[in-house]
C-alpha cells in the first residue's frame, strides 16, 4: 500500500468541492464529510440515511461505531456539513429511507465502494492540479493537519485520530522536518 497525502492547500480544497458539486452533490458530501470528522472512509461509506437525520431534521452529531476499532463514537458535524446534508437529501435523495447507504451507489441499494471513491477523489485531485498521491486516507489526513495548522493541541488530534503517539500523529499529518525547522528558525528570542 503507498502512502497518499493530506490536501495542504485551502485553495485546491475549494476548487476539489467545486468539482465534485458538478459531478454530484453526494460526492461533494463525501469529501465534505472526510475532511471535517477525520472519519475513516470505512465508516463514511456505512452511514445510513438515518444516521444523518431524525424527525427534526439533520443531526448536528452521528453516532457511530467504528468499523477498525469497535470502539462507540460521538461525531460533531459542523454548520457547513449540516447544510451539505440537507441540499443533498433535498435535492438529490428526496424519498431516501432511513436504512439506506447515505452514499448510495448508481447500481442499486448498497453504498459506493471503497474503489470507487478512490477513484471520485483521485478525479477530481487531478483535475486541481494536486500532483501528490491522493486517497480516501487523504480525508482523514486533511482533517489532521488543518486542526493542527488552526493551533489545536496535538493531543487533542492524537485523540482524534486514535493514535498511540504524537510522534505517529505529526508523520500522519505530514508535518516534515522543514516545516519543524522553519519554527525553530523563525523563534528568535
Amino acid at each position: 500500500m503507498h502512502t497518499v497525502h493530506p490536501i495542504k492547500d485551502r485553495e485546491k480544497i475549494e476548487a476539489m468541492k467545486k468539482i465534485l458539486r458538478a459531478s454530484s452533490l453526494r460526492d461533494e458530501l463525501l469529501f465534505t464529510i472526510g475532511i471535517n470528522t477525520g472519519l475513516r472512509i470505512s465508516d463514511i461509506l456505512s452511514l445510513k440515511v438515518g444516521d444523518v437525520r431524525n424527525k427534526k431534521g439533520v443531526v448536528d452529531r452521528l453516532e457511530i461505531v467504528e468499523k477498525k476499532t469497535k470502539k462507540r463514537r460521538i461525531v460533531a458535524l459542523n454548520k457547513k456539513t449540516c447544510r451539505l446534508i440537507e441540499l443533498y437529501l433535498e435535492k438529490e435523495r428526496p424519498t431516501a429511507r432511513n436504512d439506506e447507504p447515505l452514499f448510495r451507489s448508481q447500481k442499486g441499494d448498497r453504498a459506493i465502494s471503497r474503489q470507487h471513491a478512490h477513484y471520485i477523489l483521485n478525479r477530481a485531485a487531478k483535475a486541481v492540479g494536486i500532483m501528490e498521491r491522493i486517497g480516501t486516507h487523504s480525508l482523514r489526513k486533511t482533517f489532521g493537519y488543518f486542526a493542527y495548522k488552526q493551533g489545536t493541541d496535538l493531543a487533542m488530534i492524537q485523540k482524534l485520530l486514535n493514535h498511540s503517539s504524537q510522534a505517529e500523529t505529526l508523520r500522519y499529518i505530514g508535518i516534515t522536518q522543514e516545516q519543524m525547522d522553519e519554527v525553530m528558525l523563525k523563534l528568535d528570542l
